[in-house]
């Protein structure tokens, strides 16, 4: 792959398009259809894309592939490589991207509430898919967006516009947790695959190697994105990707506490702890009684 071209601003992408300037510097939306490939060009982006496209199977993100000729909703954030690809002959792409930039959001409540939807750190194969009423909420939206980005700009638009924005992104935070429990087989199988790596890891010699699995290790094992693994597991089990590897830790700890007579250091050792006080707190935080407490409970 060639080294990624950095792309600064919303101007100067409408301009290695051939686009006319965009009407505002910093939010534009254009078709699909408009776009020109460069197969093998991959590019950095320092603003935030939002697309829908259909049959727009020629685009890449980081490593994958958008191959979903149905078509689906996707989240770029700043600083993510997008690479083209060879059209396939009679490609017809559909669908809009728009961009925007941070400094857009500057002195709005959104400039550090954007940070807070995890779609935008979300891999391809995360993509959303919406029904043809989320997709016409969707659409509707844009098109008040690009009503206001086409008229009079004046000291009203920035706020307008941002209002619009923030409402697309807390429907498309709706339709991913709708996505979820819609998609509960998939899901499932994922929180499966979850407790037996994390079984198999407690059992293992890993721990004493290498210590607690992070949440980076259990997402690249898994085979998805930290943040989508998160909101997955908090549709389905109100916890977060730490919060359930410490579950399993403490269901080991107590599996050791009650039926061997290895002491609470070792048991801290064994479990990747480098200081057994570590393990101590977190031991009562889960279950309000210390170690020894727990253990005293079964004698």
């Amino acid at each position: 792959m060639n080294t990624p071209i950095r792309i600064s601003s919303i101007s100067q992408a409408h301009k290695m398009q051939g686009f006319a300037p965009p009407p505002h510097p910093m939010i534009s939306i254009i078709e699909c259809g408009q776009l020109k490939g460069s197969p093998g060009m991959s590019v950095v982006l320092d603003f935030y894309m939002i697309s829908i496209k259909r049959n727009c199977n020629n685009l890449m993100y980081g490593q994958q592939k958008y191959d979903f000729d149905e078509g689906f909703m996707a989240f770029v954030g700043p600083n993510q490589i997008l690479s083209g690809q060879q059209h396939a002959p009679g490609y017809e792409p559909k669908g809009w991207m728009l961009f925007v930039h941070p400094d857009f959001f500057w002195g709005t409540p959104l400039a550090k509430k954007i940070k807070q939807y995890e779609f935008f750190n979300y891999s391809v194969k995360e993509a959303l898919f919406l029904s043809d009423k989320e997709e016409k909420v969707i659409n509707d939206i844009v098109a008040n967006i690009i009503h206001e980005c086409n008229g009079n700009i004046d000291g009203f638009t920035q706020n307008i516009i941002v209002s619009h924005l923030e409402t697309l992104l807390n429907y498309s935070e709706r339709f991913y947790q709708r996505q979820f429990i819609t998609r509960k087989i998939t899901n499932h199988q994922i929180l499966d695959r979850l407790n037996d790596l994390l079984n198999n890891y407690f059992d293992s010699d890993d721990l004493m190697t290498n210590g607690l699995p992070t949440v980076e290790f259990i997402s690249e094992s898994l085979h998805v994105s930290p943040g989508y693994l998160r909101s997955l597991l908090k549709n389905l089990t109100g916890q977060s990707t730490q919060q359930h590897i410490h579950e399993k830790l403490i269901d080991k700890a107590k599996e050791k506490l009650s039926t061997t007579s290895l002491s609470v250091s070792e048991i801290a050792y064994g479990l990747g702890f480098e200081h057994p006080q570590s393990f101590n707190k977190l031991f009562k935080t889960k279950t309000k009684v210390s170690p020894l407490e727990f253990r005293a409970s079964f004698n």
